[in-house]
């Protein structure tokens, strides 16, 4: 059932787990992670990006995802979210369309300006009772890549953090901590950093780059207080690699129904093994 993201978060704060972000891509993905949720009886954040949105139409991808949390989701709570709104006219449509969460990446902006667009659509969002993510240190890489090292991860200043979160007032925030979109053998949570960050915001934390990082830093940045771990990549790997076998196995099918029936239970698999990781499964209520 679709509800508001504060919901989801309140009890992920206090029962300390952290709750997944999955980012979807069309209705074979949007059914792997409602699938996997009912299953396992896990709240979820399904998250759309801009592209996703272009790809699909943002009326198309609210009315899929709704219908899915209502008629097939019905007994888990789901919440919509976008994912890195960069574009302001998609973050007013996300907004109008009934998002109960949207995200402002302005972090590869000066910090001062990162402020003032942030600012601007918190302003916006809170009218309408939405919440907004904001980011400080941009998060580098790319959704599905994935190679042995990435050059340069930033990390955010601790002192920009809170003064961003101050300023702005956004709900959740996300931090560059060593992650990256993506899969790379270099990237990490530094988990000093999320602690030094933690102890002076008490604002729910957003993990970006949650693919491919070892589970045993998962854990721990969950007992450090991650809030909503975003996965990405994962997604998109699983979805391909499932997709790709099949087509070659079936070179003469013509049914794309019968091609992409493996995608679902392929991204079904991943949202299965993160939330019993994240310590959101059985939390459903």
């Amino acid at each position: 059932m679709l509800v508001h993201i504060k919901d989801i978060i309140k009890n992920a704060k206090k029962d300390n787990y952290a709750v997944g972000a999955f980012n979807v891509h069309n209705l074979e993905s949007i059914l792997g992670v409602a699938q996997a949720v009912i299953k396992v009886k896990s709240p979820v954040i399904i998250q759309v990006s801009e592209s996703t949105i272009n790809y699909l139409g943002l009326k198309p991808i609210t009315h899929i995802v709704s219908t899915v949390a209502k008629n097939i989701a019905a007994q888990v709570p789901v919440a919509l979210h976008l994912d890195h709104g960069k574009n302001f006219d998609v973050i007013f449509e996300c907004i109008n369309a009934g998002f109960t969460s949207i995200h402002i990446d302005a972090s590869y902006l000066p910090l001062d300006e990162n402020i003032n667009l942030t600012k601007q659509i918190v302003e916006i969002a809170h009218a309408k009772g939405i919440w907004v993510q904001g980011e400080v240190g941009a998060i580098i890489g790319g959704h599905g890549s994935a190679s042995k090292k990435i050059k340069n991860i930033p990390l955010a200043n601790v002192d920009e953090v809170v003064q961003f979160v101050q300023a702005t007032n956004v709900d959740t925030i996300a931090a560059a901590i060593g992650t990256a979109h993506g899969i790379y053998e270099n990237e990490d949570i530094k988990i000093n950093l999320l602690k030094q960050i933690k102890s002076k915001i008490k604002k729910p934390f957003v993990l970006h780059g949650g693919s491919g990082i070892k589970d045993a830093k998962i854990k721990k940045a969950i007992k450090e207080g991650v809030n909503i771990i975003n996965i990405g990549s994962d997604i998109k790997i699983a979805f391909c690699s499932a997709l790709i076998k099949n087509c070659v196995k079936n070179k003469k099918e013509t049914d794309p129904r019968i091609l992409l029936k493996p995608t679902i239970l392929a991204v079904e698999k991943v949202v299965i093994n993160k939330t019993k990781l994240f310590g959101s499964a059985g939390r459903a209520t």
